[in-house]
């Protein structure tokens, strides 16, 4: 299998993103691309690539029905910059490869994450882990961004002041705040990338972590923009039913007498081929208008 070259992707290396106030993400190096997946996924029958119509298909009937093989073939790798606190959810995801810089070795930089504006707002009362939709004033986002800046300067402060007195670097930072930047090199493969992509895209997840998500899909998208067009469709853009709610949705669709003509024009107004409308008509169908 010949090294795949994507010229979108080559075109953004190195090339830093912004994120928050001083963060920013950077693809390094991958391996591979869409052409990378179904060649992966044909090498069973010895079939070369296809057409782009039939290369498409094939990755979202793979992504579809949950093949995802073909897609841990494909590596990226990101150098990557976040507060400390969005560093600590992110690895959470375990499926992946990480060097992390090291306050034993370097002196940490004078760089804090400081929320602004209606980023600032109280907690959520029906969510124990989330902000309200409802902010704070003006006045009051103002007071609390001037008192995240002092207990920050003040942190700092003393992080220096240890140091200056020789205090071993591994010790002086141990009061550092979570608001304190880190910034790591982040290899992972395409399958976990897009299951860390539909939790951390999810409008629960916090949003400066969703912030680092808004900007990874866009640069996946660079590098296989096949394969990240199937992940929306299929994914990030579906919903899952439990076996109860799938019950009930068959006996709404039974109660109100949909027939299969009307489920098919429904599908096709909403742009579905006529694969697609055809496989759409079968899930509904299943366990009902029998």
């Amino acid at each position: 299998m010949a090294h795949e070259i994507v010229p979108a992707a080559e075109e953004i290396l190195d090339q830093a993103f912004p994120v928050l106030d001083h963060g920013f993400v950077r693809l390094v190096d991958y391996c591979g691309g869409d052409q990378r997946i179904v060649q992966a996924a044909r090498v069973s029958y010895g079939a070369g690539t296809k057409s782009y119509r039939e290369d498409r298909g094939l990755i979202h009937y793979l992504y579809r029905n949950l093949h995802t093989s073909p897609f841990e073939q494909v590596l990226l790798t990101f150098h990557a910059k976040m507060p400390i606190f969005v560093a600590r959810q992110w690895v959470r995801h375990r499926t992946a490869r990480l060097n992390e810089i090291s306050g034993r070795y370097s002196v940490m930089k004078d760089e804090f994450y400081r929320p602004r504006g209606d980023v600032i707002a109280p907690q959520a009362q029906d969510n124990k882990q989330g902000r309200s939709a409802q902010g704070f004033s003006e006045d009051q986002q103002h007071e609390i961004e001037e008192a995240l800046a002092r207990e920050q300067g003040r942190s700092y402060q003393a992080y220096e002041e240890l140091l200056s007195k020789d205090v071993a670097r591994e010790l002086a930072r141990i009061n550092l705040p979570l608001s304190t930047y880190t910034e790591w090199y982040w290899q992972i493969d395409l399958h976990n990338l897009f299951h860390f992509l539909a939790l951390r895209l999810d409008s629960h997840a916090q949003y400066e972590i969703r912030a680092y998500a808004e900007v990874l899909i866009d640069l996946v998208r660079r590098v296989c923009p096949l394969a990240t067009e199937a992940f929306e469709e299929h994914r990030l853009g579906g919903i899952r039913f439990s076996r109860s709610e799938f019950a009930a949705l068959q006996a709404l669709l039974e109660e109100a007498a949909i027939t299969p003509g009307q489920l098919q024009k429904t599908a096709k107004g909403a742009g579905l081929a006529d694969r697609d409308v055809e496989r759409f008509v079968e899930k509904v169908q299943r366990g009902t208008m029998r």
